[in-house]
C-alpha cells in the first residue's frame, strides 16, 4: 500500500532532473507514489523518469528587462501557479519537493497557498533565484553544495546532492590513466550554453597540440546540431578520432571511461565527476549572476581534482597548454582522480528523502534539524 503522493518540481534542463530521478527512486522504493511537475523543455530528459505521472505546468523565465516580456513571463506563471493548484488538488500530495530553476515556482508556490509542507533542494554552492525568492516561503531548504549560512540559515539542512543511479553505479570505476603512446580519451561537454563555446575553442586547442599528442587524442564532444557538421569536419581534417553528437544518453559511462574531461562547472557535472573521480578542466558559465558554476568548481580544485579556467580569459593557445601539461602527467592525471571522490556524498539521495518524509509527516524545521543525517 503506498504510503500517499509526494510530488517532486524540477524542469528546464537536465541538470534540474537529475537529482529529482534520484530521489524519486529512493521514494518509490521506500513505498512513495512519486508525480512529477514539469515544462516542456525537460520533455527529452523526462522520458524515463520513475514517475507514476508526469504533469505539465506553464512556466517563465525573467531573461528581459522589457515590460511586456516581464508581462507575458507574470502571465505565465500565473498560468502555472493555477495549474499547480489544480494539480495538487486532484492528487492531494503529502510534501511538495522542488529542485530550482524557475519552473518550480508555479508547483511550489501553489503548495504553500495551500499550506502543503514545502521542500527546496539547492544544488549549487550559492542559492539560484527561483529558490532564493521561494525560501521564505518553504517549510525546508535541503543543501547540494549549499551551506547552512546567510538569512535562511535556520530552514537549511545539509544533505549533498543526489546522484542518479546510471552515475551511482560508476563509483568506484577504475581510473586507467593514460599509457605511454595510448590513445588519451577525452569527454568535452556543456550543456546548451557550453555546446556553442567548446565548439569553437576546443577543435583549435587540439589543433595547436603537439603531433605525438594530437595523434593520440580520442574525443567524445557534444556539439549543438547546427555546430556538428562543422565540428566532425574540422577533427576529420587534423586526424582526429572524434564521435560528436548534441547529446549523449550514456554520458555517465563516457565519463568514467575518459582519461579528462573539458566542461562547465554546473552542480550535476561537479557531483558526477566527484563519484565517478575523473580529472576534469572546468570554465563555468560567465556572467552568472553570482557566479554559482564558479563557486562549484572551487569545490574541486580544492580538491586538487581540477583545473579551473575563466572564458573571458581562455583562448585555443592556453587551453592547448593545459591539455598537453595534464596528459602529459599520467600520475597527476591518476591523483586528481583521486583527490575528485573526496569531493562525494553517495547517501545524499537517502538523506533527500529521509527530509521529505519528515516535512510530509508534519515536522517542525527545528526537529528535522535534530534529526535527518545524525
Amino acid at each position: 500500500m503506498s504510503k500517499g503522493v509526494i510530488l517532486l518540481a524540477a524542469g528546464g534542463t537536465g541538470g534540474h532532473l537529475f537529482p529529482a530521478e534520484a530521489l524519486a527512486h529512493e521514494l518509490t522504493a521506500r513505498g512513495w507514489e512519486v508525480h512529477l511537475a514539469t515544462d516542456d523543455r525537460a520533455e527529452r530528459y523526462a522520458g524515463t523518469f520513475p514517475a507514476s505521472a508526469i504533469h505539465p505546468i506553464r512556466s517563465a523565465t525573467f531573461g528581459s528587462k522589457n515590460p511586456v516580456a516581464l508581462a507575458r513571463a507574470f502571465w505565465r506563471i500565473w498560468q502555472g501557479v493555477r495549474q499547480a493548484s489544480a494539480v495538487i488538488a486532484k492528487i492531494r500530495p503529502k510534501a511538495v519537493v522542488g529542485f530550482g530553476g524557475y519552473p518550480t515556482l508555479p508547483p511550489l508556490y501553489a503548495a504553500t497557498r495551500r499550506n502543503v509542507p514545502t521542500l527546496v533542494h539547492e544544488q549549487n554552492a550559492v542559492m539560484g533565484r527561483a529558490n532564493k525568492a521561494l525560501a521564505r516561503r518553504v517549510t525546508a531548504v535541503a543543501g547540494g553544495f549549499l551551506k547552512a549560512a546567510g538569512p535562511n540559515a535556520a530552514k537549511i539542512v545539509e544533505v549533498g546532492n543526489p546522484v542518479r543511479p546510471a552515475v551511482l553505479a560508476l563509483q568506484g570505476a577504475a581510473y586507467d590513466q593514460p599509457r605511454d603512446h595510448g590513445p588519451i580519451r577525452m569527454l568535452v561537454f556543456g550543456g546548451s550554453q557550453g555546446a556553442r563555446f567548446f565548439s569553437d575553442i576546443v577543435p583549435e586547442a587540439i589543433a595547436k597540440l603537439p603531433d605525438g599528442v594530437r595523434s593520440r587524442i580520442v574525443l567524445t564532444q557534444q556539439a549543438r546540431a547546427e555546430d556538428q557538421a562543422r565540428v566532425k569536419a574540422r577533427y576529420a581534417e587534423l586526424g582526429v578520432e572524434a564521435d560528436v553528437e548534441p547529446f549523449f544518453s550514456d554520458l555517465p559511462q563516457r565519463m568514467a571511461n575518459s582519461h579528462l574531461v573539458l566542461s562547465r562547472g554546473g552542480a550535476s557535472t561537479v557531483l558526477e565527476l566527484s563519484v565517478i573521480g575523473r580529472p576534469s578542466i572546468l570554465v563555468p558559465l560567465p556572467h552568472a549572476l553570482d557566479d554559482d558554476q564558479g563557486h562549484n568548481a572551487q569545490l574541486l580544485v580544492d580538491a586538487g581534482a581540477a583545473v579551473l579556467r575563466r572564458q573571458p580569459t581562455i583562448d585555443a593557445d592556453n587551453l592547448a597548454a593545459d591539455i598537453a601539461a595534464l596528459v602529459g602527467d599520467p600520475d597527476r592525471l591518476a591523483a586528481m582522480a583521486a583527490g575528485a571522490r573526496t569531493v562525494a556524498r553517495t547517501n545524499a539521495a537517502e538523506l533527500l528523502a529521509d527530509l521529505t518524509e519528515a516535512i510530509a509527516s508534519g515536522k517542525t524545521i527545528q526537529a528535522i534539524k535534530g534529526g535527518v543525517g545524525a
